[in-house]
């Protein structure tokens, strides 16, 4: 069991945690959910005492994860994929952290082949990919068969294979009456793994309940009916004190009551039905719903057919000033205003006697006099002849 009592990290004048309280319990698998620079990663370094904390206590089983023996007994812990010598190989990586620990080499086999690295198990580290980096990651962190399990972001870079395997992985483990908790940005994917849900936002507690009822509490949902006979069915609902939404496609949609009690319903006034469908938001709606006051980092989308790479452009326009082709710059620009790009002059520079004064900006474009010895042609071969 993880246990947080106000636990508080502030960095100068960033409050990266704000006195957070809440329990990892055993027997099931705990998400961590949060927006970006919520402050999940610091709350996970705390618990390992890789960061200290401002204020407030983390306990695993009771201690302090330095006051623990052999810790990789007690709680294993994937937070960095890449956290490891990569001239060392998967064998010998997973061979330190077992003998650092107490823990039986015969078990680094035993690991390897139960996260799909046996065949690679004599190769450096280095040249893994991202999803092998993580299964050796999750090798290290089941190493000591810990009662305790740490994950954040476990299926970044996993192919499909991988992310359903560590799915069932976490809900075997959690079944085994440990404690599992995970941090992940992947909502699909913490639906199907998660029963509880621990939320934070700009490092405060905002929610600490299962996953039914926090999508419940954060989210519409209502049933779903289609008939080819809309007011009496309007009617009928009426009459029960149901309230109908009209949907776009003409469906009507009813809050406050279940599939079963609306067919029954309909059954009574004999009313014909093509459709009647519970519908409940997912869990990234009900999560966007809750956490939308909490995003720090917001990204927009540029206007539509703008070019949001042009150079020295703001998001989604052309560069400030930027000229079309074959068009005048505004102001002149020290050639004929007519629509004529400028000279092209050789390599070796302008004409000799050089170009004449170039036009002030704001004024017509004028061109300056031939052979004109001035502006920045006759600079230009002062220094030339210097």
């Amino acid at each position: 069991m993880i246990e947080l009592v106000g636990l508080t990290k502030r960095y100068g004048d960033k409050l990266a945690v704000d006195r957070l309280t809440f329990t990892v319990r055993p027997g099931m698998v705990t998400g961590f959910l949060g927006p970006n620079g919520a402050g999940k990663s610091t709350t996970m370094r705390m618990m390992l005492d890789l960061d200290n904390p401002t204020a407030g206590d983390v306990r695993i089983d009771g201690k302090h994860y330095r006051q623990l023996r052999d810790p990789l007994k007690h709680i294993g812990a994937l937070l960095d994929a890449k956290a490891m010598h990569g001239g060392r190989s998967a064998y010998n990586h997973l061979l330190c952290l077992a003998q650092s620990n107490g823990i039986p080499t015969s078990r680094v086999s035993e690991v390897l082949d139960t996260v799909g690295l046996s065949s690679v198990a004599k190769k450096r580290s280095k040249g893994f990919s991202l999803g092998m980096g993580q299964r050796l990651g999750i090798a290290g962190a089941l190493l000591g068969d810990p009662e305790i399990l740490m994950f954040d972001e476990p299926v970044n870079g996993l192919d499909p294979e991988g992310i359903h395997w560590i799915r069932h992985l976490m809900k075997n483990l959690a079944g085994q009456g440990r404690t599992v908790f995970v941090s992940s940005h992947l909502m699909s994917e913490m639906a199907l793994t998660a029963d509880h849900l621990v939320v934070i936002g700009q490092g405060r507690l905002m929610a600490d309940t299962s996953m039914a009822e926090f999508i419940a509490q954060n989210s519409r949902s209502y049933v779903r009916v289609r008939t080819p006979d809309h007011e009496r069915m309007r009617e009928a609902l009426a009459s029960a004190g149901h309230t109908a939404v009209v949907a776009p496609d003409g469906a009507l949609e009813v809050d406050g009551a279940n599939a079963a009690q609306l067919g029954e319903l309909a059954a009574r006034h004999q009313v014909v039905l093509h459709e009647l469908s519970p519908q409940q938001a997912s869990l990234e709606e009900a999560f966007m719903q809750l956490t939308a006051e909490s995003v720090e980092y917001h990204a927009h989308a540029g206007p539509a057919g703008a070019h949001p790479l042009a150079a020295g452009a703001p998001y989604g326009g052309a560069a400030p000033g930027a000229v079309p082709p074959g068009a005048v710059p505004p102001g002149g620009g020290g050639y004929p205003s007519q629509a004529q790009p400028p000279q092209a002059y050789p390599p070796q520079g302008p004409p000799p006697g050089g170009t004449g004064q170039q036009g002030q900006a704001g004024q017509p474009g004028q061109a300056g006099q031939p052979g004109q010895q001035g502006g920045w042609g006759a600079d230009w071969q002062r220094k030339k002849g210097s």
